[in-house]
């Protein structure tokens, strides 16, 4: 036991790879990457394709997509699929695709035995997330992954703490302060979501990219049904 570990509520949220390392192993673990790793895998997997999550956007990548059978998403311009959630909204259901992201495929793939269920949520799928938790345990951690500063160092973003506050709301019992802090974050931002995404650092930086609509997909709140779960090497529903 560690003061980090929030043991003593069955409501946990801390952020990131190391984060999730820091929390007391708990019956479903939710991983949150708003912008836009989990709404990649919403989008895609509720069209019934695959997604395996990959840490580096390296050669590593295309030799797991070789031995996986399976596309190597790449970049959002050129790419047919990439951390764009838009790029899987015609995603067929046979796709088995490779899906680089040094934030929620990090904090996913980081996840041992110990995690119990591992999913993935989303403002667009928070609360049908949280009933699959529900229904599957006694005991939660949501992660949310965060962002990277050039150095490599977390940033703090806000739309994960968003979508880590829309999922537990929706989960009983007891709330560490953190997880407490973050239903109060997205209570206090729900009526404004999708400009409160749009005035991110994260939505701007996408916005100058070109790709507002990523952030539209990213901000719709309880639009979608679909729960990935990471079994295996990959998502899926």
């Amino acid at each position: 036991m560690t003061p980090f570990d929030q043991r003593e509520a069955t409501c946990r949220c801390e952020w990131g790879a190391r984060g999730v390392e820091a929390l007391a192993p708990a019956d479903v673990t939710i991983v949150v990457d708003v912008l836009s790793f989990s709404t990649c895998v919403d989008v895609a997997v509720a069209r019934g394709a695959t997604i395996l999550p990959h840490r580096f956007k390296d050669a590593s990548a295309a030799e797991l997509a070789r031995d996986e059978r399976a596309e190597l998403a790449g970049e959002r311009r050129s790419a047919r699929y990439s951390l764009s959630p838009a790029s899987f909204l015609d995603a067929p259901a046979a796709l088995r695709c490779v899906l680089p992201s040094p934030n929620g495929a990090d904090v996913a793939l980081r996840l041992g035995p110990t995690a119990g269920l591992i999913l993935t949520g989303c403002l667009r799928n928070a609360s049908a997330v949280a009933d699959a938790a529900r229904a599957a345990g006694r005991t939660f951690c949501v992660v949310p992954a965060g962002e990277r500063w050039p150095d490599g160092s977390l940033r703090f973003a806000v739309e994960d703490w968003l979508g880590a506050g829309a999922i537990l709301r929706a989960l009983p019992a007891s709330r560490s302060p953190e997880a407490a802090s973050a239903v109060a974050a997205f209570e206090a931002a729900r009526a404004v979501l999708a400009d409160t995404l749009a005035r991110s650092s994260s939505g701007r930086e996408l916005i100058e990219r070109g790709f507002a609509s990523d952030v539209d997909l990213a901000a719709a709140l309880d639009v979608s049904d679909t729960v990935p779960r990471f079994e295996g090497r990959a998502f899926h529903g």
